[in-house]
C-alpha cells in the first residue's frame, strides 16, 4: 500500500487515522497486536521498530528472554475496518535486540525461502494461490473439563439449533456445492467477506458455496509471491472471521468440524514464473508440464509426510483423511485427478498458467511456514532432479478410491495421524534447513509445542464417543 514512510504519514493525516495497529504472527499462525495512538507515532516506529514481549506466544520466547523488537512492513499497510476509530494496520517483522532478524519469525522463514530460490538463478520467481475452505455457522458452544466434554453447533440450513423448521432444509451433498439461491444461504455473507478482503488490497478470484451442507464456503485469491500470499492468507482469515461476526454468524476453519460432512482444506496452486510465462510449461510433456515441473512436484510428493507436520498441524487434521471423503490419501499426481495428493488443473494447460496444485494442507497451518516448506520441497526436487515416475508417484489417471485394495496398497500413503507427521518432520528436515531457511531451533520449538501442548493434551482426554462405545461395559 505504501512505498515510503512519508506516504504513510501523508495518508494518516489525509484520512484522519486515529490508531496504528502493529500485527505479529505467532508460531501457530495467529495474529497478536499492539495498538498505538496515531497522534503520538513518529517515523521511529517504522524505521527502528518497537519493543514487544514474545513470552506469551507459544514456541517463540520464554519469560526470562521475552523482549524483542518488531518493525512494521509499510508495504503491508491496510485500513482495519473492525475498530471503532479509524485504524491503519501493518504486518511486522521480528528482530532480536541486537538488530538481527529473529530466526523463529515465520515471516522471516518465508522471506528466506524466496531468497533461496533466487540464489538458484532459474530465471523466475515462485507464485502461490490458496483456495481457503471454511464453514459459516449460526453459533457454537463447546467445552472440556474433568466432568464434561462437548460441542454443539448451530446451522439453521440443516435445522441444527433452530426452533422453527427452515423454509428450505439442506439434507445432503446433492443440494450443496455451488448451488444458487435460495439454497445458497450465505451469498450475502460471502460478498461482505470479499468486500473487506479486497478493500485490504487482497485480490479475490472467486467465491462460492462448497460441498459441506452445514454452510461450507470457499474463497480463492489470485497468485502472489510466497510472502505476499502468506500475508494475504492472514488478512483473509481476519476479515472472514470479523465479517461473519458483523453479520451475526461465526466461522470455523477446523479441518474436520463435523462427522459425515466435508472437511476444510487449503489447496495451494503454485508454479515458477518469469513474469510472463510459467517455467513449468512443456508443450510435449504430460499435462503440458516440463522436466523442471516434474522435479518440483516430485520434491513435494517425496517430502509430503514432513510437509504434513507443518501443513496439517492439528490432531483434527487427520480426520479429513479417509477413503471417499474428497481428501487425498495416496501420494501421486495426475491431470484433473482430485483423488491425487498433487493435481494438475486441466483448465491451465497453457504457457502462461501451467501449474500444480498441492491438496493436502489445511488452515491449522501457519501460512508462512507451509508456503515456505512447499517451496523448499520443490527446490529440493529440482536440485536432486527427482523423477516422479521412477519413485512411484505417477502420473495416474484413475480414481485411487475405486482401485482394488491390492492396487491401492502399491501406492504410497500419507501419514494417518499427527504423531506420524511430526515424526516425519523431525526425521526429514534437511531439505528445510538448507540455506538457513528453517532454523533447527525453530523446528525443535515447533515440534515441542505441538507434541506437548496439543498432541499429548488430546491423547490423555477421553473422547465423547468413547462413552457411547464403552461406558456400559
Amino acid at each position: 500500500m505504501f512505498g515510503s514512510v512519508k506516504e504513510v504519514f501523508q495518508y494518516i493525516q489525509a484520512n484522519d487515522i486515529a490508531q496504528i495497529d502493529v500485527k505479529v504472527g505467532d508460531l501457530q499462525g495467529r495474529w497478536r497486536r499492539m495498538t498505538y495512538s496515531a497522534a503520538n507515532v513518529t517515523e521511529r516506529l517504522f524505521e527502528e521498530g518497537t519493543g514487544i514481549s514474545l513470552s506469551p506466544y507459544p514456541g517463540l520466547r520464554t519469560v526470562e528472554q521475552g523482549d524483542m523488537m518488531v518493525r512494521p512492513d509499510i508495504s503491508t499497510g491496510f485500513v482495519d475496518p473492525f475498530h471503532a476509530r479509524p485504524t491503519l494496520a501493518f504486518i511486522c517483522d521480528m528482530y532480536d535486540n541486537d538488530g538481527n532478524r529473529y530466526v523463529r519469525d515465520p515471516r522471516y522463514v518465508c522471506q528466506q525461502a524466496e531468497a533461496h530460490l533466487a540464489e538458484m538463478k532459474l530465471g523466475g520467481h515462485a507464485l502461490f494461490s490458496p483456495e481457503m475452505e471454511f464453514y459459516v455457522l449460526d453459533g457454537a458452544d463447546y467445552g472440556s473439563s474433568a466432568g464434561a466434554a462437548y460441542y454443539a453447533v448451530e446451522s439453521h440450513g440443516v435445522g441444527w439449533g433452530e426452533s422453527e423448521e427452515p423454509l428450505y432444509r439442506l439434507t445432503g451433498f446433492e443440494k450443496c456445492g455451488q448451488v444458487d439461491a435460495p439454497l445458497d444461504r450465505h451469498a450475502e455473507v460471502r460478498e461482505e467477506m470479499v468486500r473487506f478482503i479486497e478493500e485490504a488490497g487482497v485480490k479475490v478470484k472467486y467465491q462460492h458455496q462448497e460441498l459441506g451442507t452445514p454452510g461450507q464456503v470457499e474463497i480463492e485469491v489470485l497468485f502472489g509471491t510466497p510472502v505476499r500470499s502468506a500475508d494475504d492468507m492472514m488478512i483473509m482469515k481476519y476479515m472472514i472471521k470479523n465479517a461473519a461476526i458483523a453479520q451475526g454468524k461465526i466461522v470455523t476453519f477446523m479441518p474436520k468440524p463435523f462427522y459425515g460432512h466435508a472437511g476444510n482444506g487449503i489447496h495451494f496452486h503454485q508454479y515458477l514464473s518469469d513474469g510472463e510465462r510459467s517455467l513449468f510449461y512443456g508443450e510435449d510433456g504430460y499435462a503440458k508440464l516440463n522436466q523442471l515441473a516434474h522435479h518440483y512436484l516430485c520434491g513435494i510428493l517425496e517430502h509430503t509426510p514432513a510437509l504434513m507436520g507443518i501443513g496439517n498441524a492439528s490432531t483434527n487434521s487427520y480426520r479429513r483423511f479417509a477413503p471417499n471423503l474428497a481428501a487425498p490419501i495416496k501420494l501421486f499426481f495426475g491431470l484433473s485427478n482430485r483423488s491425487s495428493a498433487l493435481r494438475i488443473p486441466a483448465y491451465a494447460l497453457n504457457e502462461r498458467e501451467a501449474r500444480v496444485e498441492f491438496r493436502m494442507p489445511d488452515a491449522t497451518a501457519n501460512p508462512y511456514l507451509i508456503i515456505a516448506a512447499q517451496l523448499m520441497a520443490g527446490i529440493d526436487g529440482i536440485k536432486r532432479q527427482l523423477d516422479p515416475s521412477a519413485l512411484g508417484y505417477g502420473p495416474l489417471d484413475v480414481n485411487a478410491y475405486a482401485l482394488p485394495e491390492v492396487e491401492q496398497a502399491k501406492l504410497k500413503s500419507v501419514p494417518t495421524s499427527f504423531a506420524h507427521a511430526l515424526l516425519a518432520l523431525e526425521q526429514d528436515r534437511a531439505f528445510l534447513t538448507k540455506g538457513g531457511v528453517f532454523a533447527d531451533e525453530l523446528i525443535d520449538a515447533y515440534l515441542k509445542h505441538k507434541r506437548t501442548a496439543e498432541l499429548d493434551a488430546v491423547h490423555v482426554r477421553p473422547h465423547p464417543y468413547e462413552y457411547e462405545l464403552y461406558f456400559d461395559l
